[in-house]
């Protein structure tokens, strides 16, 4: 009886330990990849390092890694990677130094046993970036293997979707719009602390209008409704013009100016803040308007990164990833 007892405990101990193992093999099989845009800026890494971190606190148990969706960024870093005097540098993360493509860091995963990822972009609206990165995925999700066994990946490949949003009917962006508003608190709080108005930088496009701004910036009115709040693009419609004829309708004398953008990068410290006579903060000083520049991207305000990962827990709820 005593042995009939013992074979029976040690059974047990066997199967929790089994259990155990295969939770393990199970968190080891799935992994986060952040697609960034990227930055050639050392000073603006810490942005998309920000961003990273926040994911990573959020889930401690999956892999995460980043990839730089911009080929000219990539190649930029690429060269530096092979300089020796870029080498001795210590500011820079070994990850950020060495970003690969998607395709790259997806056929990494792959290789060292990943079969369930979320691919999480940290671009700001649905553009050419995000399209692309769409296709990539479609791309590798359309994989077919003569035997299952041998597909790349035991569920397809889950895609969050940008930081405003996208369209659809399953998840509303003008929810993701309102949490982005709330997210960029502390730069309406710096713009009333400082009785300013807040003028955001946006990348924007020159293929067509980036009428998101526009309701974007409808919808800033609404959460903070005594701040003036302005919104223009570096490329495309609205620009500076638009900015310049806000000043002089509303009496602008005072502004805090601040990149929409996810790193405050080369846009942010040339085209806003460069000493350049077309710099943003050079034309608005040249109409009598005190300008007060932060140079700090998106990626850094918490808010921004949480919104980031409620995305990513959608996107793998959607293709019944456990993260």
């Amino acid at each position: 009886m005593k042995t009939w007892y013992f074979l029976a405990f040690a059974i047990f101990i066997a199967s929790v330990f089994s259990s155990s193992g295969e939770a393990m093999d199970k968190k080891k099989d799935t992994a986060i990849v952040l697609a960034m845009f990227g930055t050639t800026y050392p000073e603006a890494i810490s942005d998309l390092a920000a961003i990273k971190d926040h994911v990573k606190n959020a889930f401690p148990d999956t892999e995460v890694r980043i990839s730089f969706t911009s080929h000219q960024i990539r190649k930029i870093w690429q060269q530096r990677k092979d300089d020796p005097e870029w080498q001795k540098r210590t500011d820079i993360p070994a990850e950020f130094m060495d970003a690969r493509g998607l395709l790259a860091t997806v056929g990494d995963l792959q290789d060292a046993g990943y079969r369930q990822i979320v691919i999480q972009p940290t671009h700001l609206y649905h553009g050419e970036q995000f399209m692309d990165l769409a296709e990539y995925v479609r791309g590798l999700n359309s994989i077919r293997t003569v035997k299952k066994k041998w597909m790349p990946f035991s569920r397809p490949i889950a895609l969050g979707r940008p930081l405003l949003g996208t369209w659809g009917d399953l998840y509303a962006y003008h929810e993701d719009m309102k949490q982005v508003a709330e997210a960029i608190s502390p730069l309406v709080e710096k713009a009333r602390e400082e009785k300013a108005a807040l003028v955001l930088m946006a990348h924007g496009n020159e293929h067509m209008s980036s009428g998101i701004y526009g309701e974007f910036e409808r919808v800033v009115s609404e959460v903070y409704p005594h701040t003036c709040i302005v919104i223009g693009s570096v490329e495309g419609y609205p620009g500076i013009d638009r900015i310049l004829e806000a000043v002089r309708q509303r009496n602008i004398k005072k502004a805090v100016l601040a990149p929409f953008m996810i790193v405050a990068g080369d846009h942010a410290r040339n085209d806003m803040t460069g000493p350049d006579a077309d710099s943003w903060m050079n034309q608005l000083e040249r109409k009598g308007v005190e300008v007060i520049p932060v140079l700090q991207g998106l990626g850094r305000l918490p808010g921004v990164g949480e919104i980031f990962v409620r995305h990513i827990r959608d996107a793998a709820q959607e293709e019944e990833i456990q993260l």
